[in-house]
């Protein structure tokens, strides 16, 4: 991770939006004590239920929360430190015991925390009929045993070898109530949670417009250096930057337009901090709309794309295209496409020609960002050049995230083409997991159900020879994009600022760990 100090600057505000809750609602104003840390979210908060988080800021506060037996620790490399544990160990492939820290108090009066709490915790999460989004996080996990108050065994059916990198350090890892929970009807799904454990508890949340938490009174561990944290959601990363501007934030991802400016002349009092991303962005196509069920149709699509325009005119440059969903330096990168990386018009009109297409008229769905809507204004130029007109469809980020989602109603049966951005972990396993058949209906939006991929997923999770992991990965990528549904675009990049007068807490890939935030 690169961090530069930035000297005063005058902000460019043309391009702008100014609708940012940090800059019109008073109640969140700059704080001269320095007691309150202000960070933007790039999302709204619906779900802190682990088992139906809906984004990756969702688990950001469950870090702050609640606890897990391991987590990660904020730096530029990727490592795990004890959390709620003081003591585990995996003393075979499918044994991992672990001792709990005593004195570890859940909220309004459900207790210390216990071994049967972990129990609960993890055992629910594949239980089919909570129908959770995450069951395969834990998709080897047989039981977990109770040995004593603190004290328990994770048994598993087969080796998971995800488990460190992407399920107990994640919020699959997340230790609850089990009082609370089934006082609770079994999950609570909103905001409302009945208990906390870790540092901070909720204070305040107001829809859309902030969730605030303060210190935890019943926390028995490091104590965090801020009373309070605000987490402001704001889509618009040019409006995020005004906010920092202000004094109305203290730290927020920017946009990779920005990029080259703050890098010559930033604003004052401020640091820039960037880090590898591990999002990957893809075009996504709805294989059960009439319109797209011709695989033709969509390699047509595919082909037309211009990744490279997209790059320049969307990420200024700062991005690189990507090879599929897998980021470099990860186990299962791919080196290369298979969809040729140039458009290839001519190709294209002659499947659509043999698709008996003629015509055509699409959707593309995005959230309302600069960046993304460069990118999507891209492919419809591109889509237009081999006769299919696409009207593009602009989303809050309240209403995008749950278009493909068939609990949330029939809109996704008129779902054709979205621009999508997925969080990963370390481990690729993260990434391939939403793409599965069980996952159609809930984070799978293309629909893609094929069995082979399927299988070869389960085989990629409990096989721990990292070469042939490898090789796995590569292949599930290279299915998925044969099905024609997935034109892969970029992993982005992911440029914070941050004040001089903190340290922030984040994760290698610059995602933030709220409770390790600090005080300069």
């Amino acid at each position: 991770m690169l961090h530069k100090p930035f000297s005063r600057r005058r902000f460019l505000q043309g391009s702008a939006a100014l609708g940012a809750t940090a800059m019109v609602n008073p109640s969140v104003s700059f704080s001269a004590d320095g007691s309150v840390l202000k960070l933007r979210s790039y999302s709204v908060f619906q779900i802190l239920d682990p088992a139906f988080t809906l984004s990756a800021v969702e688990g950001w506060i469950g870090g702050a929360i609640f606890n897990k037996l391991v987590a990660f620790k904020p730096g530029s490399k990727w490592e795990t430190e004890l959390d709620a544990a003081e003591y585990i160990e995996q003393v075979d492939d499918t044994h991992i015991k672990f001792r709990l820290r005593p004195g570890i108090m859940f909220s309004n009066g459900y207790g210390e925390m216990t071994a049967e709490d972990v129990k609960f915790s993890y055992e629910r999460i594949i239980d089919p009929e909570l129908e959770s989004a995450y069951s395969g996080d834990w998709a080897t996990l047989d039981h977990v045993e109770v040995t004593g108050k603190y004290s328990g065994t994770i048994v598993l059916k087969e080796p998971f070898a995800p488990l460190w990198w992407s399920t107990l350090p994640y919020g699959s890892g997340d230790i609850i109530s089990k009082k609370a929970t089934e006082a609770a009807g079994g999950s609570f799904k909103g905001m409302d949670v009945p208990a906390v454990s870790g540092p901070y508890q909720i204070k305040e949340w107001v829809q859309k417009q902030k969730l605030v938490l303060e210190r935890n009174p019943l926390w028995n561990g490091p104590k965090p250096d801020f009373d309070e944290i605000q987490l402001l959601p704001i889509d618009d990363e040019k409006s995020a930057e005004l906010g920092f501007e202000a004094g109305d934030l203290d730290w927020t991802w920017v946009s990779v337009s920005s990029l080259p400016t703050y890098r010559e002349t930033p604003p004052a009092g401020g640091v820039l901090l960037e880090s590898p991303s591990l999002y990957y962005v893809w075009l996504g196509m709805n294989v059960d709309h009439p319109l797209l069920q011709d695989i033709r149709v969509r390699k047509a699509i595919q082909r037309s794309i211009d990744v490279d325009a997209i790059m320049e005119a969307a990420y200024f440059g700062v991005a690189k295209p990507s090879t599929g969903i897998v980021a470099p330096g990860l186990l299962g990168h791919r080196d290369a496409n298979l969809t040729p990386a140039k458009p290839d018009y001519e190709g294209a009109r002659k499947l659509l020609e043999e698709a008996g297409q003629s015509g055509l008229r699409l959707t593309l769905d995005t959230l309302n960002k600069p960046t993304y809507m460069a990118a999507v204004q891209i492919i419809q130029a591109n889509l237009a050049e081999i006769g299919i007109d696409v009207q593009i469809n602009v989303h809050d980020s309240g209403s995008f995230w749950v278009l493909g989602s068939e609990s949330s109603g029939d809109q996704w049966k008129n779902v054709q083409l979205f621009y999508q951005r997925y969080s990963m972990s370390p481990d690729p396993s993260w990434a391939t997991m939403w793409f599965t058949c069980d996952q159609v209906g809930v984070w799978n939006w293309e629909r893609v159900c094929n069995e082979e991929f399927d299988a070869l997923h389960k085989q990629a999770v409990v096989e721990l020879d990292s070469a042939k992991r490898h090789v796995m990965y590569q292949k599930l990528q290279d299915m998925m994009e044969e099905s024609g549904a997935y034109r892969f675009i970029t992993h982005e990049a992911t440029p914070a600022i941050y004040r001089n007068t903190i340290v922030p807490g984040v994760r290698p890939d610059g995602h933030p760990l709220l409770k390790h935030f600090r005080k300069a």
